[in-house]
């Protein structure tokens, strides 16, 4: 099972490019069925990513990144280097992805994708909007193709 998981808040601009590229590839499943394949718009909720990962064996995360990069950089990195431990907390709140990829292989071993990848694309803007920037929304579409062919071929 293929799972492909868009992160981010839509709410803040560029933000929402995760949320963008799961939307349209959720739309592009419709008319394209493919049943070893799942498509979620997990938004912030780092816990979704852990429980909707469970039982694929290959997991993609989309998320915007920012590192300092040029607005629209894409950024393709193996899951276990960007996985990390959390710190001890009781609120949910701050569990993010990065989180929930190292908690889901503690708590499901085997039962969680070995195969992780990470599309970051560099954001431009952070502020409250709903649109992207046109470089990162550039960067979104190629993502898009890229993922569609992925889906296109797996088997």
């Amino acid at each position: 099972m293929l799972t492909i998981i868009g992160c981010g808040n839509s709410n803040r601009t560029d933000d929402g490019a995760g949320v963008y590229v799961a939307q349209h590839l959720q739309r592009f499943l419709q008319f394209n069925p493919k049943q070893n394949v799942k498509i979620f718009d997990a938004g912030t909720g780092g816990i979704d990513v852990m429980f909707q990962a469970r039982g694929s064996s290959r997991l993609i995360i989309i998320d915007a990144s920012q590192t300092g990069s040029e607005a629209g950089a894409i950024f393709q990195v193996p899951g276990e280097e960007l996985e990390r431990e959390r710190e001890v907390s009781y609120s949910l709140h701050d569990f993010r992805w990065d989180d929930a990829l190292y908690a889901g292989r503690k708590i499901f071993k085997e039962d969680f994708p070995q195969n992780v990848e990470v599309f970051l694309i560099e954001a431009e803007s952070l502020d409250y909007g709903l649109e992207l920037t046109g470089k990162v929304k550039i960067s979104a579409e190629k993502t898009i193709e890229k993922l569609k062919g992925i889906i296109a071929g797996y088997e």
